[in-house]
């Protein structure tokens, strides 16, 4: 007959892993979940600092977005001096009037808007309301203006700020120009 001397059996690798996993287990103990106050601090000053920027550029984009009512206006100021200079061939004598503004912050616009004369040509100029004019009114004022020669028929848009005399929305001021 045959030797029936039972071989041994190499041990089932489940069994040793596991055990091994449960060993190393007991070793380390599991991570608790959540978030730390230090964690929760620095993102709440980075949303901060974030939303700080995004209502500053919020704010310019919408500041810029209300120059379409300037535009509008000194276009038709535009038409009004050609046609004075085609009347009187001089745009010297032109008065606010002649332009149909009158210089004061109403209520139904953002800006006020009247004539600077210079010898050959004239500025057509909106000068932001910061205080009387349709709400709301403006924090830091800025002269969106077109010099326009009526003699050749060139315009330059131009802008600054009041207060230092700096360029704005990307047009550049007319050196020399004070409101």
């Amino acid at each position: 007959m045959e030797n029936k001397t039972p071989t041994p059996q190499p041990k089932s690798p489940g069994k040793s892993l596991t055990n091994s996993f449960i060993t190393f287990k007991k070793i380390i103990p599991e991570k608790k979940h959540g978030f730390t106050l230090v964690e929760l601090i620095i993102v709440i000053i980075i949303v901060g600092i974030l939303a700080a920027v995004g209502i500053t550029q919020y704010s310019l984009m919408v500041e810029k977005g209300r120059t379409a009512e300037a535009k509008v206006r000194i276009g038709t100021m535009r038409q009004l001096a050609y046609e004075y200079y085609m009347n009187n061939g001089t745009v010297l004598t032109m008065t606010n009037a002649d332009a149909g503004v009158d210089n004061t912050c109403a209520s139904t616009g953002f800006y006020r808007y009247y004539v600077n004369f210079y010898p050959s040509n004239v500025t057509l100029v909106a000068a932001r309301c910061t205080s009387g004019g349709k709400t709301p009114n403006a924090s830091r004022g800025y002269y969106y203006y077109l010099n326009f020669n009526p003699v050749t028929g060139a315009s330059t848009w131009a802008c600054q700020w009041i207060d230092d005399q700096s360029s704005c929305f990307g047009l550049q001021p007319i050196w020399g120009f004070y409101a």
